[in-house]
């Protein structure tokens, strides 16, 4: 959440340093408005022994993106995505965004392909992303055709700013305003 994180810093900044100035201090909200991520929860409960790998993969898309938060699901609610291990190859199927099923799929992990890397991956694709292969290494979402040999879980400059726009984060453009009494038709 790193603009969030950049955002309070200059505001608490701003708030200390205007008044030495000689100005007057204003309080800043923590955030600009629009701004908070939308929260999306996972139940890893179902991920057996990949469930650090699947803390990890949503904690990667924590630290790369704004516009959307992966929490694990409090204790007696429901989650946006199940994520559950089975012997088959990884794979999602999202039913919205942010929203489905993410099975991560002891085949791949058995051929070599990283834990981290597959968690992020799927968790990517409910993040709208699609696949992209043939990619490199450095493309996330290359998924298996960059080897057993890349662990590289990170999304790349582009998936980071897809997702930003899927979820209408600060790194899209905002539409203009609607003008008042205007009738929108659907």
């Amino acid at each position: 959440m790193h603009i969030r994180t950049l955002t309070r810093g200059l505001a608490a900044a701003l708030v200390v340093t205007f008044p030495l100035a000689g100005g007057q201090a204003l309080a800043a909200p923590a955030e600009p408005a629009g701004a908070a991520a939308r929260v999306v929860t996972y139940d890893a409960s179902g991920a057996a022994e990949f469930r650090s790998a699947v803390d990890r993969g949503a904690a990667i898309w924590n630290e790369s993106v704004d516009a959307v938060e992966l929490r694990p699901v409090a204790a007696g609610q429901r989650a946006n995505v199940r994520v559950l291990a089975d012997n088959g190859w990884p794979r999602a199927l999202p039913t919205s965004l942010g929203n489905g099923t993410v099975y991560i799929g002891r085949q791949a992990v058995n051929q070599g392909y990283n834990t981290v890397r597959i968690s992020s991956h799927e968790l990517g694709h409910i993040l709208g992303l699609p696949d992209r292969k043939p990619g490199p290494c450095s493309s996330l979402m290359s998924g298996s055709s960059a080897g057993t040999a890349c662990t590289n879980p990170y999304p790349d400059a582009a998936e980071r700013a897809e997702v930003e726009g899927n979820f209408g984060g600060a790194l899209t453009a905002k539409p203009a305003p609607v003008p008042r009494g205007t009738v929108i038709v659907d």
